[in-house]
């Protein structure tokens, strides 16, 4: 078999092993950082804004005990905050502490860099198709925004 028919998958092989390609490096860099691959995924949704637990619940797919105990140990890590929800008395929010933002400036940052260099070997006009046809899909499917664009200064909501 010759190295054009390698690196020809369907649709399906391409998007499961691009999603395990992208979640392993994802993984390393958390790692890296001292966090869990949740805990970074929690971290990056809160740089736009601090959330509540059911719109963090929604946003991460995750079940209440399971968000609850997520948030529970990235608090006890100093990360992270629970505050009052200034629209509802009986809700929280959970927010960055000072050191949660340092720590997923530098985490975000790191983390664009190496998902970056996976389309290093692409043209722009392959990355600029690649980037399009995965944004179709995201949007197409609702996909709840846990990761901004880089440079972008807060999330743009789907």
């Amino acid at each position: 078999m010759g190295e054009q028919d390698e690196t020809r998958l369907g649709v399906v092989g391409a998007l499961v092993q691009g999603a395990f390609l992208v979640n392993a490096v994802y993984a390393e860099s958390a790692r890296e950082h001292g966090l869990t691959s949740q805990q970074g995924v929690l971290l990056c949704v809160l740089m736009a804004r601090p959330r509540g637990m059911s719109e963090l619940g929604a946003m991460l797919g995750l079940a209440k005990s399971s968000l609850t105990g997520l948030v529970d140990r990235t608090e006890r890590n100093g990360l992270v905050r629970r505050e009052p929800d200034p629209h509802d008395q009986r809700a929280v929010r959970v927010a960055l502490t000072p050191e949660g933002r340092a720590l997923i400036d530098d985490f975000y940052a790191e983390t664009c860099r190496r998902v970056e260099r996976l389309a290093a070997g692409l043209s722009r006009a392959e990355r600029d198709a690649l980037s399009g046809a995965l944004g179709r899909i995201v949007v197409d499917n609702e996909v709840p925004v846990v990761f901004m664009e880089p440079g972008e200064g807060a999330f743009s909501e789907h």
